[in-house]
């Protein structure tokens, strides 16, 4: 199962779009882990034009696998070697403490295959040369890093491909999971920084919600009243950032008077140190995913 190598230099955004040739031709895709990355997946490449009947799901139970089916129409696999055995990909959506022992349970079958399957890691901390190490030389593996917003369809997911990864290859699993989200390919040495700007993201803005809710609540509003103002603040800035030349000092500057409301309120932000501990705290988080890495 010998692949040629693909280099990457370094960070690199790729919009590559649907790659239709590729995915018309995928006939199974096995997703190990019917969890919330898991359902998440499953979900987009339906929404995104994948035939459920291409679909494999292996979960803990077939119970907890009804509603997958119930919903989408999958097929909900009997154990992970059976599920993995012909596919052109294989999502790996499991527990990092799990990862290691499922790729030893579908090693050989990956090997015998006469497909030259694709392995997705979707763990955290997992690195790539111990999941290659448990493969056969020559399986190609992918580390992904994802994040909780893909559950909405709208995740950001980080792209480590392996040494036995070609370019079509990474432009496959890309395509797939830019039905989630967007994606950008990464060498594997960004990933803990990664980790800290994205993976852990979504918490931090969750936190300055909350923290904007508590503030309004003490300022007079009711508690789903304050929630509300600030979460659909929230989710309107971001859209604002996210579109197409958009800066966010510039966006800043925008809304902040000289001398008005948000002047006084940014001002204090810089005087309490909000970018100081913006630093602390995602250096706090790389330096947790290095610890998780070794």
């Amino acid at each position: 199962m010998q692949g040629p190598e693909a280099k990457f230099s370094g960070p690199c955004i790729r919009m590559c779009g649907p790659v239709l040739a590729h995915l018309a031709s995928m006939t199974r895709i096995a997703v190990i882990g019917g969890g919330k990355i898991g359902s998440a997946l499953v979900g987009g490449l339906i929404d995104g034009g994948v035939s459920p009947s291409s679909i494999y799901v292996v979960g803990r139970t077939k119970e907890s696998l009804a509603g997958l089916k119930e919903t989408y129409g999958i097929v909900d696999a009997d154990d992970p070697v059976g599920a993995v055995d012909g596919a052109d990909v294989v999502f790996l959506c499991v527990k990092p403490y799990l990862i290691i022992d499922m790729l030893e349970q579908i090693a050989d079958v990956l090997d015998d295959s006469e497909v030259d399957t694709i392995v997705v890691s979707m763990a955290a901390g997992i690195t790539l040369d111990k999941m290659e190490g448990v493969c056969a030389v020559g399986t190609p593996v992918i580390r992904v890093m994802p994040n909780t917003p893909m559950l909405v369809g709208k995740g950001v997911c980080a792209v480590a491909p392996g040494r036995f990864v070609t370019e079509s290859q990474t432009d496959e699993v890309v395509g797939l999971l830019e039905k989630v989200g967007s994606v950008e390919v990464v060498d594997e040495s960004l990933m803990s920084a990664v980790t800290a700007v994205s993976g852990s993201g979504p918490a931090y803005f969750f936190q300055f919600v909350e923290a904007m809710t508590d503030a309004g609540v003490n300022l007079g509003l009711k508690r789903d009243q304050a929630k509300r103002l600030a979460s659909a603040t929230a989710a309107g800035a971001a859209e604002m950032m996210m579109q197409e030349g958009a800066d966010p000092t510039a966006l800043r500057a925008d809304v902040t008077s000289p001398g008005g409301t948000t002047a006084a309120a940014t001002r204090v932000f810089e005087e309490e140190g909000i970018r100081r501990a913006v630093h602390r705290a995602l250096q706090a988080c790389y330096d947790k995913a290095n610890e998780m890495g070794k």
